[in-house]
């Protein structure tokens, strides 16, 4: 499958870019003021929001400190429905951060991450593996054992380089940096960004 030229990576029009985003805001708002999730129901939204899609929501702090960041890399619901789960699970569930506070909510930046399906990478090696690397384009999940890491195609922008972003998976997997095995197994996946 050519990520490029999926179907489910056609881009949303300015309008349901803009409706993701507040959905997203709301739904922290929502999480801040009523201390649970918001309801959110697909059918309320238009088509173009209701597809199943895979998404995360990075929240980030007015100087661009990392706040919060969940998602999935599998379709599991609705567009807009992931997004407002992934929104307030990113404030309030994400283990490296307290729950998000009243006070935090002014400045936050929200960005979205609108995933395709991820396709398995067939390599011969970790060199192989590399080559095929796509920096700048890719998001890579990385499977090893019962261990799992991810990071966004928008990483690269931190990690430019394809070693060093290996490298970094590896290290969310929970894996040594320098670890390989003929037991890895990759996949790549493309991302829309909305911010």
């Amino acid at each position: 499958m050519d990520l490029t030229s999926s179907s489910e990576t056609a881009s949303l029009g300015d309008e349901q870019r803009e409706t993701l985003l507040q959905v997203a805001r709301d739904a922290v708002a929502y999480g801040v003021e009523h201390r649970r999730a918001m309801n959110v129901k697909a059918e309320d939204y238009v088509a173009e929001l209701r597809p199943v899609r895979a998404t995360f929501v990075t929240l980030r702090k007015e100087e661009g400190d990392l706040r919060g960041c969940i998602g999935t890399c599998q379709p599991l619901r609705p567009l807009v429905e992931d997004v407002a789960h992934n929104a307030h699970a990113a404030a309030f569930m994400d283990p490296r951060f307290p729950p998000l506070s009243r006070l935090e909510l002014d400045g936050l930046q929200i960005h979205i991450s609108l995933l395709t399906v991820p396709e398995e990478m067939r390599f011969t090696s970790e060199e192989d593996f590399l080559a095929q690397v796509r920096p700048g384009v890719d998001g890579l999940l990385l499977e090893e054992g019962g261990r799992k890491g991810t990071l966004l195609p928008s990483v690269w922008e931190a990690l430019p380089e394809a070693e060093l972003f290996v490298r970094q998976l590896k290290l969310k997997a929970g894996l040594p940096a320098d670890y390989w095995s003929e037991n890895v197994r990759v996949s790549r996946y493309a991302a829309e960004s909305i911010e």
